[in-house]
């Protein structure tokens, strides 16, 4: 079964293309009008070794915050669709990320019951017109369409855009493991026998 997922999302404020291979090998090219958002999908696609292409436009001149949500939202739709029925995936899937002066922690269960924590005290800071509760936004986006657990926790950084590119790689690497196949169960990792 081929776990990969083509999705499409039209609204009056973005338009989002996500195409997805979870059997990828880190490569795609995200396209948005926000170059420092490109730059972490990039980074969240390598490290968590999917094929990935993003194309989305968006009424970026009232703000971003569009636009990163409905990308959350939609790329959430394409893992849930390439995820399948669940079975035989390792489920969890954890990464502590350094980055220069951040670091951060980020786990995932992919339960089918979205929940997030996300703990980064750090001050609203921006890097090239993208602040922190944008990837908030973004994160709970994924969380709640993907049908995930989502814990991220940075307990230090100093640098803006130190954090910001942690977490992205560090849920990168903790959803690949996560999506990842284990060859010893090919049953749905629960006792339920459903997720």
């Amino acid at each position: 079964m081929k776990r990969s997922a083509d999705i499409s999302r039209k609204t009056g404020e973005t338009h989002i293309r996500v195409r997805l291979d979870l059997e990828g090998s880190g490569g795609g090219e995200s396209d948005t009008p926000i170059p420092f958002f490109n730059h972490m999908l990039s980074l969240f696609t390598v490290h968590g070794f999917f094929d990935l292409q993003i194309k989305a436009s968006g009424d970026i001149e009232v703000d971003f915050h569009h636009t990163v949500e409905d990308v959350g939202l939609v790329l959430g739709d394409a893992f849930r669709e390439a995820l399948g029925d669940r079975k035989g995936i390792r489920r969890f899937g954890h990464a502590v990320t350094p980055m220069d002066d951040a670091l951060s922690a980020v786990t995932v269960d992919l339960s089918n019951r979205p929940y997030m924590v996300f703990r980064v005290d750090m001050p609203l800071t921006r890097q090239g017109g993208f602040d922190l509760p944008l990837t908030k936004e973004f994160f709970r986006a994924l969380a709640t369409r993907a049908g995930m657990n989502l814990h991220v926790h940075v307990p230090y950084g100093e640098n803006a855009h130190h954090v910001i590119e942690s977490i992205f790689k560090g849920a990168g690497r903790a959803l690949g493991r996560a999506c990842a196949r284990d060859a010893r169960d090919p049953r749905v990792r629960s006792t339920k026998g459903l997720l």
